[in-house]
């Protein structure tokens, strides 16, 4: 596989301890590009690391580390994809801790049209496998790429049910792509390269230990366009997912599960938290996402019949999405008196409110 000059060095960077993605980034941008960071690292100050641990580790064994990750590369067909080509996800690529270089194995676009996220929990019960099951169909008929994290329970069946949808199906993992976990997935691992594939940001001989898969969970947030919860305990993956994407400014959507319900006692907190909206059926997403257009009835009608108040709401939202503090103190309107306003536009079909008290016309 192909592998610029300064890939290479952005590999290598990887591989200094005390050096992430946030610091690579400033350092690079203090110093002009990574390859020029080699020929001084020595004699920077970098914060965490000290100078004398550069020496000691010998800066020049992090560039032969890197060679020979992208000589395993060439002979697995592993592809690095670094922040400065033209085709890294720029989804990911507005996150401040996205990953330097990401290595991928498959046939996939990283930057497709519609991406949507599915996570939840490795215990799935059949009520969830069951949504999940509706969820896929209805991301084949919108044509969206699934986004997932190759585990045990709801990653998995998302992953072999968008195989049957024939949509494009990428799993995020958390270890070198000289491995694979869990095993008994390899086989749909390899058959999703077909269309999709496998993709880390942790270089070969990484394996899945605990601490990865939080690190693994901001690539999945960070390559969709929205995160959806099937089915959760109170903690867990699938919510890290879930408050990660938020923090990206993501749209986040959970299914709701009975009260009582340990399986669905993460969704139900989401939802009573304002932190997801509720996905009461799969064709909700197409709707929320305007990918698919609610029929309500012609604006020019439904106008009359709205207060002069919820005119001056509508007119606010139509610059884009708006958080609910911000509408009261535009609007002129108490905290109480906008939530009012705001949930009888809901009702009229005006508007849909987003996960983190957000707003947004439907139209």
């Amino acid at each position: 596989m192909h592998t610029t000059n300064e890939t290479l060095y952005l590999i290598a960077m990887n591989f200094i301890p005390g050096i992430g993605p946030r610091t690579a980034r400033k350092l690079i941008s203090l110093v002009g590009s990574a390859s020029q960071f080699f020929d001084v690292a020595e004699d920077l100050k970098i914060s965490g690391v000290r100078n004398s641990d550069l020496k000691k580790m010998n800066i020049s064994s992090f560039l032969r580390r890197a060679e020979d990750e992208i000589t395993f590369h060439t002979r697995n067909g592993i592809r690095a994809i670094s922040f400065l080509d033209e085709d890294f996800p720029y989804r990911l690529k507005s996150c401040d801790d996205a990953p330097l270089v990401m290595f991928s194995r498959g046939e996939m676009d990283l930057n497709a049209s519609r991406t949507v996220a599915v996570v939840g929990s490795r215990n799935a019960t059949e009520y969830g496998n069951r949504l999940c099951n509706e969820l896929i169909e209805e991301m084949g008929r919108l044509k969206c790429t699934l986004i997932s994290g190759l585990a045990y329970g709801i990653d998995s069946f998302a992953h072999r049910a968008a195989e049957r949808e024939q949509i494009q199906n990428i799993a995020v993992v958390a270890h070198g792509l000289d491995n694979l976990y869990p095993a008994a997935n390899y086989k749909l691992a390899r058959s999703m390269e077909k269309f999709g594939g496998i993709v880390s940001d942790f270089p070969t001989g990484t394996n899945p230990d605990r601490e990865n898969f939080p690190k693994r969970n901001r690539i999945i947030a960070g390559l969709a366009d929205a995160v959806i919860v099937v089915e959760a305990k109170k903690k867990g993956g699938a919510l890290i997912t879930a408050e990660l994407a938020l923090g990206y400014n993501r749209d986040v959507f959970a299914i709701p599960g009975r009260i009582g319900d340990e399986m669905s006692s993460g969704c139900n907190a989401l939802i009573k938290n304002n932190k997801a909206a509720i996905l009461s059926s799969a064709q909700d997403l197409g709707w929320y996402m305007s990918w698919k257009k609610k029929n309500i009835g012609a604006q020019t009608t439904l106008f009359k019949t709205t207060s002069e108040d919820e005119k001056r709401v509508i007119s606010l939202l139509q610059s884009g999405r708006i958080h609910l503090d911000e509408l009261s103190i535009e609007a002129g309107f108490p905290i109480s008196k906008i939530n009012s306003i705001l949930l009888e536009l809901e009702f009229k079909g005006f508007i849909k409110s987003l996960p983190g008290k957000r707003y947004q016309l439907t139209g």
